[in-house]
Parts: C-alpha cells; sequence; structure tokens
C-alpha cells in the first residue's frame, strides 16, 4: 500500500509540473507576450549597436590622434627638405618621334615636348579643331 501512495504522489507532482510548464507556454506565445519579446529584442539590439558605434568612434579617434603624431601633424615634429626639394627643377628628356610616325610629319615646334610646368601654364584651347571645326558633340 505504501508503494502505491508514493506513485500515486509522484503521478501528482508530474501532472502539477506538466500543468505549470503547458500555462507558461501559453503565456510565452500569446501576442502580448510575443510583442514584448520583439520590443525588448529590439531594444537590446539598438544598444549593442549604439555601444559598436561608440566603440568604433573612440578607436577611429585613437587612430587618427596616432597618424597625426607620427606624420608630425599636431606640431612635434621637425620637417626636414628633402634632396629632391633642393634642386631647383626636374630635369626632362625629349623623345624623338619615330621615323614613318603621323607624328614624325609634324613641324618640329609642335614636336617638342612640354615640360608640365608649361603645360599647366598653357589655357586649354578645345573650342576649335584646325579646318575650322569646332569640338563639340551637341553641334
Amino acid at each position: 500500500m505504501v508503494r502505491r501512495i508514493f506513485w500515486m504522489a509522484v503521478g501528482a507532482g508530474a501532472t502539477v509540473w506538466a500543468m505549470n510548464k503547458a500555462n507558461e507556454a501559453v503565456h510565452r506565445l500569446t501576442p502580448d507576450s510575443l510583442s514584448g519579446t520583439a520590443a525588448r529584442g529590439a531594444l537590446h539590439l539598438g544598444d549593442a549597436a549604439k555601444q559598436f558605434a561608440a566603440d568604433v568612434r573612440a578607436g577611429m579617434a585613437e587612430r587618427e590622434e596616432q597618424l597625426r603624431g607620427d606624420l608630425g601633424l599636431d606640431g612635434t615634429a621637425v620637417v626636414e627638405p628633402s634632396r629632391r626639394a633642393l634642386r631647383r627643377e626636374p630635369q626632362y628628356r625629349a623623345i624623338s618621334a619615330a621615323p614613318g610616325s603621323p607624328a614624325a610629319a609634324l613641324r618640329p615646334s609642335l614636336r617638342t615636348s612640354k615640360t608640365p610646368q608649361a603645360i599647366d601654364s598653357t589655357p586649354r584651347q578645345l573650342d576649335e579643331l584646325p579646318g575650322g571645326t569646332t569640338n563639340r558633340k551637341d553641334q
């Protein structure tokens, strides 16, 4: 008889446990509970994104400060003149046109190469091509 009472108590305990679990599952699956869970998840995700952005901002500021120190932009570095800056102007070699090429047929004054300084100071003349035609696609 003690065995019967024991197993009856075990069965009653299992039933109470199963009923509690079923009630929790029903409560979790209600629309209010699901929306609350989704809202909490979204808030947690937003907080994590804000923390990540703050960490990235702090890392960028730290790296920028380090680069400024390395490059001497914070006023601590002494800039020494380089060997290139001490030369007067760069040396350019003229390259002659290959025999038989269209460039070889040009007048010598048009064949001479210009230095970049002369090219930069010369205004561009693209409005009219030789022969009176304009260099515009819309005409």
